[in-house]
């Protein structure tokens, strides 16, 4: 019998609390924010289907980043909780292929997730874009924060279903072409599999140095050109528009945006968006942060 494979919750303790009682009441503070999370803390009203089936979700510091995330699972978990979240995650740290981890776990404060194997392998038997690569997420690759920072939030709105993940590297800026594969890949291996499954991109938005109110509101129309493409539902357009930023998830949204296409999306939706201006007050560097769904 083989070992399990568990990826280490690495950044636990300093992006965002290592202690599970510390970690809930952290996440329940950003459902519950008024002014910048959703003012609720997740329920489920356990229907037999689902029209919000993708999100957008912001990857830094909780500090920072909670409040937004907060907004996407909270509808992503709203009208059921789904049996499998594929996460698909960018890269930071110069990793060259498409990759997903084909089984194995992830280690969260509030418990492990367990990698949907079924669906993992399913995807692998389709695609000849996408790897199996366990490299490609331990060892030196543990670095790497953007999928790990979303699974506290998938595990504590599961509440107490087994819920399951896929995870998905998508490393350095394709081609189009690309992305359009690998939604295919992905989009067969779902239709395949009688599952409920929803898909999350992980992507902050823009990074840069921001010095006066007219920089951060020309930091902010960049990003808001990307975000009214997500909106439009429009793929091409928004991988355009992130190419003229530092937004860092462009592959990740692109290909959330076209695997949803393909799952009879009709429209996305602007939840959230701020800056770390808007949370810290003063100037200096800025990331923005968005969160968005799309809808059938």
């Amino acid at each position: 019998m083989t070992k399990l494979v568990i990826r280490k919750a690495s950044h636990a303790g300093s992006w965002y609390p290592s202690k599970k009682e510390d970690l809930i009441k952290n996440l329940e503070s950003f459902f519950s924010d008024k002014e910048f999370g959703p003012g609720k803390l997740p329920e489920t009203l356990n229907q037999d289907s689902r029209t919000i089936i993708g999100g957008v979700s912001p990857h830094a510091g909780y500090a920072f980043s909670g409040r937004c995330a907060a907004f996407t699972y909270l509808n992503l978990f709203k009208e059921r909780i789904p049996d499998t979240v594929i996460v698909l995650g960018t890269d930071h740290v110069g990793y060259g292929k498409v990759a997903l981890l084909g089984d194995g776990a992830w280690e969260t404060p509030l418990g492990n997730l367990l990698i949907d194997d079924e669906l993992s392998k399913k995807i692998l038997d389709i695609s000849d874009n996408i790897v199996e690569d366990r490299s490609a997420f331990t060892g030196f690759m543990e670095q790497e924060h953007n999928i790990e920072i979303q699974l506290p939030f998938i595990k504590y709105c599961a509440k107490e279903k087994d819920v399951k993940i896929v995870t998905l590297k998508i490393g350095i800026r394709r081609d189009y072409s690309v992305f359009e594969k690998i939604a295919s890949d992905i989009f067969a291996a779902i239709k395949a599999l009688n599952k409920d499954v929803v898909i999350v991109a992980s992507s902050d938005m823009s990074h840069k140095e921001v010095f006066d109110a007219n920089q951060l509101s020309e930091f902010k129309k960049f990003d808001q050109d990307v975000i009214d493409a997500f909106v439009e539902l429009n793929p091409k357009k928004t991988l355009s528009a992130a190419s003229k930023t530092t937004v860092c998830g462009a592959q990740t949204i692109t290909t959330l945006m076209l695997i949803c296409e393909k799952l009879n999306a009709t429209k996305g939706e602007l939840l959230k968006y701020y800056t770390s201006s808007d949370i810290k007050g003063g100037n200096g560097y800025c990331v923005g942060y968005f969160s968005g769904i799309i809808v059938k």
